[in-house]
């Protein structure tokens, strides 16, 4: 009876050791950058890592219950052996309840916000802008590189301000859904772009795209907010009223460093890109008009200075403003006004950036003319996204790109 009893405990303790190893590994494996996730298999690591908490909780405590029940039949090496597993079982059974990603990218539960006239951000860097009934937030990206996501609500609006460097994307969505609001924490990584996981139902979203690819809500969308990536320059021009994203002090020195981009584009992508014949990391602006996608070359952009175009029956115009560095798009098109308009760049005279062809107006870069006949009108601005290649490509497949 002593035998069986020992062999039965061994049996039990080794393989609820095995099973919140593996509850750990598997996910970590799988979801880690630099590495190709495929859907198969990102599906089970993160199915596996949502059940781990409870199947290695009852591994736990299945191995100490028999454990404690054949505690006497063990000898002094195997009562020590034993031990050693519990400690592995119940240990790994308490790290399934840490989030990994938030380990290496601590959180910013709690955002403190500055004036913009004291906020310490250097001139030329881009910030991530939203601008909701009045109420305009920055969110320097050097800052959003290491935190990924903060939750924020402007103007009464719940928003998660989200950026992933390793796409250079930063993206505004709406954290009201069907009338519920989430929270969003950084779930992990899906072949190059940071993924979310929202705490009300444990789905997981796509960065890039705001589809959720896992859980309750798979295949829902968040709504996007509109946004800007400007110089810090640019928008306290615009928006000497708002208020900046302040640094965490403890998690400063961990920040994205000034020639950020240099770093990424050294690393690897796991998006083949070399039949479009275009780099990995070449830096585009994306834009979906009518289900139809585009990519502007950002070099290309900057190089004008301004682009007409149409894209999905849509006519635009994509313009760089006073800080050479900052681009928005918006509709050539007056409200109410029953044909286009075409724009050149203007010679910097004042405010204005662009002039239209057809009356001679000079419109600024929020879009709105400054003089000639459409004075006091403001063209609607076109979402858009600065996206890497490899990360626009492969969820926009049928994307056409601009070629100049």
């Amino acid at each position: 009876m002593s035998l069986f009893r020992s062999r039965m405990a061994w049996l039990v303790v080794v393989v609820c050791a095995l099973v919140v190893i593996a509850s750990l590994a598997v996910p970590m494996y799988v979801i880690r950058p630099f590495v190709p996730q495929d859907p198969g298999a990102l599906a089970f690591a993160l199915t596996l890592r949502n059940a781990a908490p409870w199947v290695s909780g009852i591994c736990g405590l299945l191995a100490l219950c028999v454990a404690v029940w054949a505690w006497k039949a063990f000898r002094l090496r195997g009562r020590v052996i034993v031990s050693l597993l519990l400690l592995v079982t119940i240990g790994g059974a308490c790290l399934t309840h840490v989030n990994i990603f938030e380990v290496m990218f601590k959180p910013y539960p709690s955002p403190v916000f500055e004036a913009s006239s004291t906020a310490k951000v250097d001139a030329d860097d881009k910030v991530l802008a939203v601008t909701i009934n009045g109420e305009s937030h920055a969110y320097p990206v050097r800052t959003m590189g290491y935190h990924h996501i903060v939750n924020d609500t402007i103007a009464g609006t719940p928003i998660a301000a989200t950026y992933c460097t390793l796409c250079h994307t930063g993206l505004i969505w709406s954290r009201v859904l069907n009338g519920r609001t989430l929270t969003f924490r950084l779930g992990g990584i899906n072949n190059g772009n940071a993924v979310l996981r929202d705490e009300q139902t444990n789905s997981i979203w796509q960065q890039s795209t705001g589809e959720a690819i896992f859980g309750a809500l798979k295949g829902q969308h968040l709504n996007r907010v509109h946004s800007d990536e400007l110089t810090f320059a640019e928008w306290r021009a615009e928006q000497p009223n708002g208020l900046v994203l302040k640094p965490e002090a403890q998690y400063e020195k961990e920040y994205d460093p000034k020639d950020w981009e240099a770093h990424v584009e050294r690393t690897p992508t796991v998006v083949d890109t070399s039949r479009s014949g275009i780099a990995p990391h070449t830096l585009m602006l994306g834009l979906t008009i009518n289900g139809s996608s585009k990519a502007y070359p950002v070099r290309s952009i900057l190089n004008a200075g301004l682009i007409g175009d149409r894209t999905g029956g849509q006519s635009l115009v994509v313009v760089v403003g006073p800080d050479q560095a900052s681009i928005r798009v918006f509709k050539a098109q007056v409200a109410g006004e029953a044909d286009p308009l075409t724009f050149v760049r203007s010679g910097g005279v004042g405010e204005a950036v662009m002039t239209d062809a057809e009356s001679g107006s000079a419109w600024n870069f929020r879009g709105c003319a400054v003089s000639g006949k459409y004075v006091g009108r403001c063209l609607e601005p076109i979402d858009s996204q600065k996206d890497y290649w490899f990360d626009w490509v492969n969820h926009n497949p049928s994307t056409i790109v601009f070629r100049g």
